[in-house]
Parts: structure tokens; sequence; C-alpha cells
């Protein structure tokens, strides 16, 4: 497994922004890709984001298509996500994890690694 470490998370305002950080503790090229999952109470876990590590190729599912954005930095073995337009049903915990096996992204028994998670609270 790869440890993952992430950053970011917080309370903003409906319409705020939010940056979280995902820094993987070894190369990465082993891992397929990185995806970030949320889950908020009494919710089961879903995929937001996937970014493929060697092509930089992104996903977005429906509801944060346009105002969130993933990227990756390969050198320091970084994944992000910018969160912007927020609303409060984005509130939930995050969560980065490494995708080792090929697959429907959204599945989490793709990723075998993952984030201790960081909790974003967007208020109305």
């Amino acid at each position: 497994q790869v440890q993952l470490v992430e950053s970011g998370g917080g309370l903003v305002q409906a319409g705020g922004s939010l940056r979280l950080s995902c820094t993987a503790s070894e190369r990465t090229f082993t891992r397929l890709g990185m995806g970030w999952f949320r889950q908020a109470p009494k919710k089961e876990r879903e995929l937001v984001a996937h970014i493929q590590w060697r092509t930089g190729e992104a996903f977005y599912v429906d509801s944060v298509r346009g105002r969130f954005i993933i990227s990756r930095d390969n050198a320091t073995n970084t994944a992000y996500l910018q969160m912007n337009s927020l609303k409060p049903e984005d509130t939930a915990v995050y969560y980065c994890a490494a995708r080792r096996y090929s697959g429907l992204y959204r599945f989490p028994e793709l990723y075998d690694s993952w984030g201790q998670g960081t909790q974003v609270t967007v208020s109305s």
C-alpha cells in the first residue's frame, strides 16, 4: 500500500472555495490513478473525481463537473482537488485513494490505499 496524507478541509460559506491536497509517501507509478471520494452522514461513499497519473486525464461526476478541478503533480506525488462554487450538499468527509486496478473509477474496490479523510463543511 501507499501512504496517503490529506489536508485542506474546513468550513466555508456557500459559493466559496477550498483546495484539498493528497500526498503519497512514495512514487505512484505503480498506481493507475487517484480518486477523490466523499461520504456524507448516512450516505454511501461516492466518487467525486479521478485523474490518471500518467496522462492527467480527468473524470468528474455530474454533480461537481464545472465546479471542481482535479490535478496532480508527479514530481511531488501530490493530487489536488480544487472545489469552487461550493454548495451545502457538498458537505462530507473527503478521501483520496490510489487506484491499483483497472475498471470503472467509481468502484472503491479498485483502490488499495486511502487517505485519513478530511471534513468539508459548507454553510448556507
